[in-house]
């Protein structure tokens, strides 16, 4: 009866194996072949089957009816050195011979004396550790962690933010390559003179009018014959009087040209 119960259970653990096994294959698969289109979501979901599969292992193991597996005992009863086709077909061929060489490898039921050992003391020093320590630990490791992410999610927001800000124009197009053609070359600025207005610039602004006169074109727009303390100056040249568009227009070009120097 025993033989019977551990024959099952070794047949249901090779089974809860080899779907661990191929689910294995194929997360290693698509990290090696399929990860220029692998997604974050589909790499969980690959940790949440594998995690189901190893609760599942782990309850076969721990059944009231699962023998104790740790009591039973493997003895190599052959070991040669030449190539066994029935061990390279039950291990897909991983293992081609069982020899001395592979043997304490493949049967090792303990771990290797350096990480039995670092075992041991990680178990003693978690059990120096108070509940009331634990759990600070606990909370300070947790706060850590959102401080983390609170600074992974601001640098995000700040980044998607100068983005924006960066790709969002702040002029018009149209109207600046229409003040530029204006400026330059006097387009859609009218020729007409004024109707009423004599005499020519005064004295005092030597040039303007020969500047004026070259706009494209543009003849000299005469300033009025007002008097001079009721004219505002304006970088250096008389402004018109109120309700003379055309000169504002006219002074402007002078004004901005003679900055350009």
């Amino acid at each position: 009866r025993e033989e019977k119960q551990l024959e099952l259970t070794l047949e249901a653990l090779i089974s809860q194996v080899a779907d661990l096994k191929n689910s294995l294959v194929s997360f290693i698969y698509k990290l090696e072949n399929e990860y220029d289109r692998l997604t974050w979501p589909s790499v969980l979901d690959s940790f949440a089957l594998l995690s189901g599969q190893l609760n599942t292992l782990n309850k076969v193991l721990k059944h009231e009816k699962t023998p104790l597996l740790r009591n039973q005992v493997i003895i190599p009863l052959v070991l040669s050195p030449d190539r066994d086709e029935e061990i390279m077909r039950q291990t897909e061929g991983r293992v081609p011979v069982f020899s001395h060489e592979v043997v304490p490898d493949h049967l090792r039921t303990k771990p290797d004396p350096e990480v039995e050992e670092q075992e041991k003391q990680l178990i003693t020093d978690a059990a120096r550790i108070s509940p009331d320590g634990a759990q600070k630990q606990i909370q300070s490791l947790n706060k850590m962690c959102s401080n983390l992410l609170e600074k992974i999610s601001k640098e995000e927001r700040e980044s998607e933010s100068g983005g924006l800000r960066q790709n969002k124009q702040t002029f018009n197009p149209t109207d600046t390559n229409a003040l530029v053609a204006a400026v330059a070359f006097g387009k859609g600025l009218s020729n007409r003179r004024p109707p009423g207005s004599g005499g020519s610039v005064q004295s005092g602004q030597p040039g303007a009018g020969a500047i004026i006169a070259g706009a494209s074109g543009m003849q000299q727009v005469p300033m009025s014959s007002a008097p001079a303390q009721q004219q505002p100056m304006l970088a250096g040249v008389q402004m018109a009087q109120a309700g003379q568009p055309g000169k504002y227009i006219a002074y402007l070009i002078v004004i901005i040209k003679q900055e350009a120097r």
